[in-house]
């Protein structure tokens, strides 16, 4: 009885030994634009059973927020840009404020800490579109909530892209940092805003796209096993791109006069397909340098010490706009059915943990759609997989994605079954003119993974199931 009672209390020791060595200050971004989506209660679960504590939405709906009551996640809601200018009206940022965080600050309710102003604003993408609406909104949401009497825990922030300071050319330093000249001004009025809230500021950290958008980029200074050539910064050296933007931002902070405002990196990763560059081992490549230093609470040189920062993102997202690049549809650490992609330092240990999959995912049948080798009549060829790829998911066929490298057969099959699944597997979505037959044989070949899409309620629907059956006496009818 003493040797088991030693054992369980041995056994107590490690596993608080390691929850105490989590990566504390880590969260996930969970986007929605999935064609596809996993049940709200089987993603939650995922966020529990890997030790997720913190949660960046990019709304604030309803359902996503029931499914998080109780929990004590760290949530993180969001206005969508599109919804700013209408919190110029102050009366409606309260209705906003009540209806989507009083509502929930109750004890075992949702544990809301941020409310994310936008998302990105000032791109220069968008053509000063959401300048002049960005400010007054913050305001308008911050006095809400300090009205609200719950000011005080949670804190309205604007998640920005890095592209709102730069160094200059002549000296491109991290520490000449300043904020863009364009909006240089409404950006010190955030900042002292936010100050004055004792809010963070939270911006957007991508090393891969500085890789993807600048063909010279030194490909090492995207990563942290410091093999690039260091950047000298008045002694300081700088061997990775995070630490050398992080520390711009700093210096930016500090010329607007807040130079010790906290700072929350609200997104930072790696995709895993839809690039030359995004693919599985570089992403590994980039996790295994970050997340240990996030553990070891290393920080950056004028910033040591812990970072606040959410991975993007907790899933891929088949139906994101394709407008920045093909990768967009591919930043999560989990594939698109909740299974992990690789593995992942989440303790402080000299190893490597898989990540835990989502539990009881249901899956469409094991079936696919191909090209039909014997249609004859293939002058509508191009037209079908145009039609196909612009209603599914065709980014893994781009030059130097996945399933880069097929023959014609392959690229189309993969278009016509890609559209199949993402149609519940209807029997009329695998026609295509003649051009297409169903296969109860996976297609899948080499590193290009012919998926099969997973029942969105999480539960086989009846439609499937009977177009299943169908499927099944036609393949035994022409078998015979």
């Amino acid at each position: 009885m003493e040797r088991k009672w030693l054992l369980f209390v041995s056994w107590l020791i490690i596993r608080v030994s390691l929850w105490a060595c989590k990566v504390e200050g880590l969260g996930v971004n969970w986007g929605t634009q999935a064609n596809h989506k996993l049940p709200l209660s089987t993603v939650v679960q995922l966020l529990k059973d890997n030790g997720i504590q913190k949660v960046k939405l990019f709304d604030a709906d309803e359902s996503t927020l029931s499914a998080l009551t109780g929990t004590n996640i760290e949530v993180m809601v969001a206005i969508p840009n599109g919804e700013l200018a209408a919190m110029l009206d102050y009366h409606h940022a309260q209705k906003w404020v009540r209806s989507n965080v009083v509502r929930y600050n109750f004890k075992g309710g949702v544990n809301i800490k941020y409310v994310a102003v936008g998302n990105e604003p000032f791109l220069k993408a968008y053509n000063g579109t959401y300048e002049n609406a960005t400010l007054p909104a913050l305001q308008s949401i911050q006095n809400a909530l300090n009205e609200a009497g719950v000011g005080n825990s949670v804190k309205a922030t604007v998640p920005l892209n890095a592209d709102v300071y730069e160094s200059p050319q002549s000296n491109p330093v991290p520490s000449a940092g300043r904020f863009r000249p364009d909006i240089a001004d409404v950006m010190t009025q955030i900042v002292q805003f936010m100050s004055q809230n004792n809010a963070p500021f939270t911006v957007n950290i991508y090393p891969f796209l500085s890789l993807y958008g600048n063909p010279d980029f030194p490909v090492n200074y995207a990563f942290f096993d410091g093999g690039a050539t260091p950047l000298d910064d008045n002694g300081i050296q700088y061997t990775n791109v995070f630490d050398a933007n992080f520390d711009t931002l700093v210096s930016a902070l500090k010329a607007a006069g807040y130079g010790t405002m906290p700072i929350i990196v609200g997104e930072v990763g790696w995709p895993t397909d839809g690039d030359i560059n995004a693919n599985i081992n570089n992403a590994i490549k980039f996790y295994r340098g970050l997340l240990p230093r996030l553990v070891a609470n290393t920080g950056t040189p004028l910033r040591p010490g812990y970072i606040e920062m959410y991975l993007f993102g907790l899933l891929d997202e088949d139906a994101k706009s394709v407008g920045p690049g093909s990768f967009e549809r591919h930043w999560g650490i989990f594939r698109y059915d909740g299974q992990p992609k690789f593995p992942m330092y989440l303790a402080n240990e000299n190893r490597e943990i898989y990540l835990i999959g989502a539990r009881n995912v249901q899956y469409l049948e094991k079936q696919w759609c191909e090209f039909n080798p014997n249609a004859k009549d293939l002058s509508k060829l191009g037209d079908n997989i145009n039609f196909a790829c612009t209603y599914a998911d065709c980014t893994p066929l781009g030059y130097g994605s996945s399933c880069n490298g097929m023959d014609l057969n392959g690229n189309v099959s993969y278009a016509f079954n890609v559209y199949y699944q993402t149609q519940y597997q209807k029997l009329e979505a695998c026609d295509f003119e003649g051009m297409a037959r169903l296969t109860m044989k996976n297609i899948s070949t080499g590193n290009c993974n012919f998926t099969i899409q997973i029942a969105s309620s999480g539960l086989r629907t009846a439609a499937s199931a009977a177009s299943f059956t169908i499927t099944v006496l036609t393949f035994l009818i022409f078998r015979v």
